[in-house]
C-alpha cells in the first residue's frame, strides 16, 4: 500500500526531440540542488553521442547526470530494465537529500520510472518466432498486425521500430489483452512535477533540420563507423536509433550519405510528432513555451511552476 503521506519530488522534463529539454534540465538541478536521471533510450547507449545529442561534459554546468553510457550498443534494451536502474537512482537522490530531475523524451521510460507499472513477462517461444517473422518479413507487415489489434499502440511505435513492435505483439499474445491496456492510467510512485517544453511545430522542424545537419559536421558517420566495428548492426535496439539506422544504411551502399541525412531528418519530424502525442495524453504535464522567442523566460517559468508545486 502507497503512504498517505506525500513522497518526496521529483521534476520531470518531457516533450519532442530538440525541445530544449536538456539544457532546462541542467538549469533546474543547479537551482533546485539536483542531480539528471536520464529517461532518453538511446543515450543509455555507449559511444552514441552524437546521433542521440547527449550533452558534452563541459556542457553539464557541473551538474552530475546519471543512466548516461550505461549499455553495449549490441544490447536491447529493456523498459523493465531501466524502471529498475532509474527508481534505485532516483531513491538514493532523495535518500540524499537531492533532486531527481528526470530528463527525456522516451515516454514509456518517463512513466516506468515515476508511475506505478508492471511489465509483463516475457515467453520465449512466442518472442523467438516473432522475431523470426520480422527478420524474414520485416517490421512493416508486423506493424500492420499490431494495428489491427491496438491501433493506440501501432500510432505510439515507428512502423520500423522492429523491435517494440514484436514486444508489443508479445504482451498481446501472452495477457490476451491489447498491449496499451497494460499501460494503467496515471499512478504516480512519488510526487512528481512535470514539465513539457512546447514549440510548435515549424519551428520544431526547422530545429530538427539544423540539428541533422550539425550532426553530420561533428561526424556522426565516422561515430557510427567506429560503432559498427563494436557490433552496432548487431543492436536490436541500437541500430534502429534515428540517425544511425540511416547511417548505416549508406554505409552498408544501400542509399547515399545525402538520401541518409535527409531521410534522418523525415524520419526525426515523425518521432518528434508521436512523441508529442504521447506526452499531451497525460493530463499531468504542464506545458510551457520553449519556442525562440520565450527562449529566456522559459528557465524562469519552469523553477517558478516548481515552486508553486512545492508550496501547494
Amino acid at each position: 500500500m502507497r503512504s498517505a503521506a506525500p513522497a518526496p519530488r521529483v521534476i520531470a522534463v518531457v516533450g519532442p526531440t530538440a525541445a530544449g529539454k536538456s539544457d532546462l534540465g541542467v538549469f533546474l538541478a543547479q537551482q533546485l540542488g539536483g542531480e539528471v536521471v536520464n529517461a532518453d533510450s538511446m543515450q543509455l547507449y555507449r559511444g552514441m553521442d552524437i546521433g542521440t545529442a547527449k550533452l558534452a561534459l563541459d556542457e553539464r554546468g557541473g551538474v552530475p547526470h546519471h543512466l548516461l553510457d550505461i549499455w553495449d550498443v549490441t544490447e536491447a534494451a529493456s523498459v523493465a530494465e531501466y524502471q529498475r536502474l532509474a527508481r534505485a537512482e532516483i531513491d538514493r537522490l532523495l535518500a540524499a537529500g537531492r533532486t531527481p530531475v528526470l530528463v527525456g523524451g522516451s515516454g514509456l521510460y518517463v512513466r516506468g520510472a515515476v508511475d506505478a507499472l508492471e511489465f509483463p513477462g516475457t515467453d520465449p517461444a512466442v518472442r523467438a518466432r516473432l522475431e523470426a517473422e520480422l527478420d524474414e518479413r520485416g517490421p512493416g507487415v508486423l506493424h500492420a498486425r499490431l494495428a489491427a489489434a491496438d491501433p493506440e499502440a501501432a500510432r505510439a511505435i515507428l512502423p520500423g521500430n522492429g523491435r517494440r513492435i514484436v514486444r508489443a505483439l508479445e504482451v498481446i499474445e501472452i495477457t490476451g489483452k491489447p498491449f496499451t491496456a497494460n499501460l494503467p492510467g496515471p499512478d504516480s510512485v512519488y510526487d512528481t512535477v512535470q514539465i513539457g517544453v512546447d514549440v510548435a511545430r515549424p519551428e520544431l522542424d526547422e530545429r530538427i533540420t539544423t540539428r541533422v545537419d550539425r550532426m553530420w559536421e561533428a561526424g556522426l558517420v565516422d561515430e557510427v563507423r567506429a560503432l559498427e566495428a563494436r557490433g552496432l548492426r548487431e543492436g536490436r535496439t541500437a541500430a534502429r536509433a534515428l540517425g544511425y539506422q540511416q547511417v548505416l544504411a549508406a554505409l552498408a551502399g544501400e542509399c547515399t550519405e545525402d538520401e541518409a541525412r535527409a531521410e534522418t531528418v523525415r524520419a526525426t519530424k515523425r518521432f518528434a510528432r508521436r512523441q508529442d502525442s504521447w506526452f499531451r495524453r497525460d493530463p499531468r504535464v504542464h506545458w510551457l513555451s520553449g519556442a525562440a522567442e520565450h527562449r529566456r523566460e522559459l528557465p524562469r517559468e519552469a523553477l517558478s511552476l516548481v515552486e508553486r508545486a512545492v508550496t501547494a
